[in-house]
């Protein structure tokens, strides 16, 4: 989630922004600045596959306190998920560990729960090149049905980040979920005309072409981006995020 890092292909392993939880929560412990987001994403051909979610960063003395919940699905079919993670910075790199409550409710079949736990960091090798790992589920949890147990999807991904200049940053990764072949994501964010951002990303599997414009503008920040694949056509998101203690300017 965050139209930001949809804009760029979702390439955000690395990324440093407020949708950490929802991505790599190692990257969170980066944040500065005490945060609020939300996010909704529309899928035009798949409307009972809308995604909405919020998420809220804090810097304490140690580290930093990220929470937020992420609902999918309608009324015949939905996902809920509630979210909080913890993230240091230990010199050049940052580190985090993240607990979900998972919730799937399908007409007709009840509600099933569960309990995981997702790890990721980041590190800054250069000015330049930052790194970055994380893997979800990492605990194996499973959810269970009257005839037995199914394991929860685990992720992992790796990728780099570059800072090519002032206003040019690029991004790669890849993904492995265990049961299916890797995803290979890249993006790029542009900045232009002071705080104005355009975006672009790709991805394999399915290949889908992304495009994104943003705004940051003192307290608040909004960002819109589209994803085109041939499977599910045009899907669309928007976010927007309030800063609290950003001085005025």
């Amino acid at each position: 989630m965050g139209a930001r890092g949809l804009g760029m292909g979702n390439a955000t392993n690395g990324l440093v922004y407020e949708w950490g939880l929802f991505n790599n929560i190692g990257s969170a412990g980066l944040l500065t600045e005490t945060t609020t987001s939300a996010a909704y994403h529309i899928q035009n051909r798949l409307p009972y596959t809308n995604r909405m979610a919020f998420v809220f960063n804090t810097p304490l003395r140690f580290g930093v306190l990220s929470a937020g919940t992420f609902r999918f699905g309608d009324e015949v079919y939905n996902e809920h998920l509630v979210s909080a993670g913890f993230s240091n910075k230990f010199g050049n790199t940052s580190l985090g560990l993240k607990v979900n409550y998972i919730q799937y409710q399908a007409q007709g079949f009840g509600t099933r729960r569960a309990v995981s736990f997702d790890f990721g960091g980041v590190t800054q090798l250069t000015d330049i090149l930052t790194v970055s790992a994380s893997i979800s589920n990492f605990s194996q949890s499973q959810i269970g049905f009257e005839n037995g147990k199914e394991k929860l999807p685990t992720r992992l991904t790796a990728g780099f980040t570059f800072r090519l200049s002032d206003k040019l940053i690029a991004a790669t990764e890849l993904e492995k979920d265990l049961l299916y072949a890797p995803i290979w994501r890249s993006g790029l964010e542009y900045e232009f005309k002071n705080k104005f951002f355009a975006r672009t990303g790709f991805n394999t599997n399915p290949t889908s072409g992304f495009f994104g414009l943003g705004a940051n503008r003192k307290l608040l920040q909004a960002d819109y981006a589209v994803q085109l694949n041939a499977l599910t056509g045009p899907s669309h998101q928007a976010s927007v995020t309030y800063r609290f203690n950003r001085k005025k300017v």
